[in-house]
């Protein structure tokens, strides 16, 4: 399916309602225990910007912004107004923020990832949507400044010959990313009266899963 490569309006994402959503089947059985099956490898995002339009020309946006992607036919950036980088809220992005992999001589690409969890258990999230310019690479704690290339629409680190990591040289990367949604609804309602009113339509959004 076509994606574009343009980030919904800045303005409107940051007071957006949303966040992760995972599936999962539980059977309970006889004797009172739970079988219970992931659905989703990963987590998947859902959005609803109605909840940001403050004005007719929010609203207008929205709308020329809806119109531009053909409904749910293509994809677009969003950014999440929360978890939007590789370092915890408020703090800056550094070379070191996230573990990509372990270099073996050899290999050249690497996908960026994002981790989270705790002792009990981790979850490494594919990073599709990384923001133009802001990825920074460190091999074995020394952050390189050239010898690569990302990939801003897949999320690919490729080192040029010459840097490949040697065996055994830790990957790390920081970074700013989006989040790559489509809009969940073939139709925006636009009523003025219930709009000044106080009444938001919904125009829901949902991730495009890699």
């Amino acid at each position: 399916m076509a994606f574009h490569e343009i980030r919904f309006p800045l303005r409107l994402s940051l007071t957006t309602r949303g966040g992760p959503e995972r599936l999962t089947d539980v059977v309970s059985l006889t004797n009172g225990r739970e079988a219970r099956n992931r659905r989703f490898r990963f987590s998947r995002r859902r959005y609803d910007v109605g909840s940001a339009l403050r004005s007719v020309a929010d609203l207008y946006a929205v709308l020329e912004f809806f119109e531009a992607r053909g409904g749910r036919l293509h994809g677009f950036r969003f950014r999440d107004p929360v978890d939007f980088s590789s370092a915890r809220p408020g703090e800056a992005v550094g070379p070191l923020d996230q573990i990509l992999g372990e270099g073996d001589g050899e290999t050249r690409r690497f996908a960026l990832v994002k981790a989270y969890g705790d002792q009990a258990a981790i979850e490494r999230r594919p990073v599709q949507k990384p923001v133009a310019g802001s990825v920074r690479i460190a091999v074995d704690g020394v952050e390189r400044l050239t010898g690569f290339a990302v990939d801003a629409a897949t999320g690919m680190v490729t080192f040029e010959d010459g840097h490949v990591p040697d065996d055994g040289a830790e990957i790390r990367a920081g970074f700013d990313f989006d989040v790559p949604v489509r809009f969940d609804t073939e139709r925006i309602e636009i009523d003025l009266e219930a709009f000044r009113a106080g009444r938001i339509p919904s125009i829901p959004l949902i991730e495009v899963m890699p």
